[in-house]
């Protein structure tokens, strides 16, 4: 049951007024001028003034009670969660040495006149390989045998990359001197193909990149080579896991180009590529990077030697979400790193543990409590007077605005020799802001029911957000929602970019850790029995076909870009809805509904017609029309690929 916040005094500036003048006409019978023009008017309205600011003023103080009975229950406020992307930082020249890009490294959007720069931080060094060509073979599909081209190619011959009809697992290995994990690799060919080819636009042939123990894909920027059918360049992408491995007694970083199965409608090698030069140059790197400040050692203060001390950090909030923050405390042996806790419950007194409230901004040391047999117990160890305390590092900053488009970061903000740009390949993901004090009202009583435990589907949900609050949506499904008894089904829908209210189908996949995360924490509260499957909404894609007329002399262009962004504004599963909180679940779409919409965009003079049509994002294949659309419990609908058409009035 929700504690009830209660309004003291909802009397408004003409209700005093009004008050005051049936007093007035009570105990003053002989005043009979109540018009405003009456000087004891204007006294009464005067202090009726005075009145409201002081009642606005009372009515503030439940407020602040009901965020000190938060804080008695261990309630905080969610601080932001940081949007991510990998950088990928391009280097003027391939390098004669290892090229290093420092941990803080600063990256931002473009600056305009009406939005700030958003800036990104590397979480990690980067270190970008300077390598060569040091071993080339060719390896025939189903055989473990490479056949060494190597001294070939030395002498100015050439060679067929795959067997003389290539079939799929025919591969092309190249060795390079060092292995690049998280580098950009420009290979250089120089090859021909006889005869009919592939498509250059879309050979069947990948990359990939050895571990030591299996190959991964690599992705490719360009490819200049058409596939190998020209000389050119082709820049992939290394997976971060690349290793230095001994293949054929040789030591290298391993790559190889191998050809797959063409796909229905895919143009498949008539004939092998010839090679007849390779090189292979680091053009650049990647790291992951987030939209958040990096502040290293920060100190906080001096201990007074006192149990509960709290000491405030300079910026804030603490991110959630970027890293975990360790307190250093001096000593005579060096600084020594203390532990954050969620509380002291089970702290003993020689524990070097803290408790941060990242919202707040506040490290909170352990107190001392006494005893019901007077003794004192203390929850943590305690500094000793003078003894100094640090952060080591935690991140500042993050929020939804985080969540920048592909390719959006393109200012160095930090100058580093030898990089001459730097790009995000993918889309940012995971900005979330900071929860606001009303959402922890309506929290607050649901952590205190839960007590950690997962028994109602709003438990569930309470307890996912704990674990990933870099989620937009959580939403669980309980037993008699298409569910068995004793499973729960728990839907995460992940914080992503927009643009005029449009995603990406692929932006709205939860991560594998995030998934894992959820998991975890659920499986230590849940009831013995039930059965938790963590996953993503199925997604009903929906197309509305609209037919509109426009006001006299509005510009038809302009509507129809109106009117889509209200479409896709609205069928919106973060941000859309009736409520702009996300389409609920399993909530049907009608052209009612629809054509309400369309009918309060600006210059919109009549609609004639609507059309809802179901859609598979994944494929783009189109159903039936309809005029309501029904969406099963489990999902959420998803805008794709809308048209409307404007006739002039």
């Amino acid at each position: 049951m929700t504690l009830p916040v209660p309004n003291l005094d909802d009397r408004r500036f003409q209700d005093l007024v009004d008050e005051a003048k049936r007093m007035v006409q009570q105990r003053c019978p002989e005043w009979t001028d109540h018009n405003v023009s009456d000087p004891g008017v204007t006294l009464i309205e005067t202090f009726a003034w005075m009145t409201e600011q002081l009642i606005y003023r009372l009515n503030r103080v439940p407020d602040r009670m009901y965020v000190k009975f938060l804080e008695l229950i261990d309630v905080r406020l969610f601080p932001p969660t940081p949007a991510r992307t990998p950088l990928t930082f391009w280097l003027a020249a391939p390098p004669e040495a290892n090229q290093r890009i420092p941990a803080n490294t600063k990256a931002a959007t473009i600056r305009t006149e009406t939005e700030q720069a958003i800036v990104f931080s590397t979480v990690e060094d980067l270190e970008m390989v300077a390598c060569s060509i040091s071993f080339i073979a060719t390896e025939a599909a189903g055989s473990d045998e490479r056949v060494d081209r190597t001294e070939e190619l030395r002498r100015g011959g050439k060679f067929a990359a795959f067997s003389r009809v290539p079939k799929p697992d025919d591969a092309l290995v190249i060795g390079l001197s060092e292995a690049v994990p998280s580098c950009a690799i420009r290979v250089r060919l120089k090859c021909t193909i006889e005869g009919v080819g592939v498509d250059p636009k879309d050979p069947p042939l990948v990359w990939e990149s050895w571990d030591g123990e299996a190959w991964h894909d690599c992705q490719v920027d360009s490819d200049g080579t058409g596939g190998m059918n020209r000389d050119g360049d082709i820049v992939l992408h290394v997976d971060d896991t690349h290793t230095a491995a001994v293949l054929d007694g040789r030591r290298g970083g391993w790559l190889r180009a191998r050809l797959v199965a063409a796909a229905p409608g895919q143009a498949a090698y008539n004939a092998s590529p010839q090679i007849q030069s390779v090189e292979a140059a680091t053009v650049g790197g990647t790291i992951d990077g987030v939209n958040a400040e990096i502040v290293d050692d920060e100190v906080l203060g001096i201990s007074d030697g006192t149990p509960g001390q709290r000491f405030a950090v300079r910026r804030v909030p603490v991110l959630a979400g970027a890293g975990d923050p360790v307190i250093e405390v001096s000593s005579d042996d060096g600084w020594m790193p203390w532990n954050e806790v969620q509380h002291f419950a089970a702290a003993g007194p020689d524990d070097p543990v803290f408790v941060l409230d990242s919202a707040a901004g506040e490290v909170l040391l352990g107190p001392a409590v006494r005893q019901p047999e007077g003794a004192i117990r203390q929850y943590g160890r305690v500094p000793v007077q003078g003894e100094q305390l640090r952060l080591r590092s935690y991140a500042t900053g993050g929020g939804k605005g985080g969540n920048v488009s592909k390719g959006a970061i393109s200012i160095l903000k930090s100058s580093i020799p030898y990089v001459a740009r730097v790009e995000n390949r993918h889309a940012a993901r995971g900005g979330v802001d900071g929860e606001d004090l009303e959402n922890a009202k309506r929290r607050g009583p649901i952590q205190l029911r839960t007590r950690a435990r997962a028994v109602t589907a709003e438990d569930f949900e309470q307890l996912s957000r704990e674990a990933a609050p870099e989620l937009a949506r959580v939403r669980c499904l309980a037993a008699g929602e298409g569910l068995e008894a004793g499973s729960v089904r728990i839907l995460v829908v992940p914080a992503a970019p927009e643009e005029h209210g449009r995603l990406r189908f692929e932006q709205l996949i939860p991560d594998e850790d995030t998934l894992t995360a959820i998991a975890s924490q659920l499986e230590s509260c849940r009831l013995v029995g039930t059965r938790v499957l963590v996953e993503p909404p199925l997604y009903q894609g929906v197309t509305v076909v609209a037919r509109l007329r426009s006001r006299p002399r509005a510009s038809a262009s302009r509507v129809e870009a109106a009117a889509l962004d209200a479409l896709f504004h609205h069928l919106n599963p973060i941000s859309g809805g009736p409520d702009g909180n996300g389409w609920p679940f399993g909530r049907p779409v009608q052209a009612g509904e629809i054509f309400s919409i369309l009918q309060a965009v600006p210059d919109v003079e009549l609609v004639e017609d609507v059309r809802i049509f179901g859609a598979d994002p994944t494929t783009g294949a189109r159903g039936q029309a309809t005029q309501r659309l029904e969406v099963a419990p489990n999902s959420l609908v998803f805008s794709y690929e809308h048209q409307v058409r404007v006739e002039p009035a």
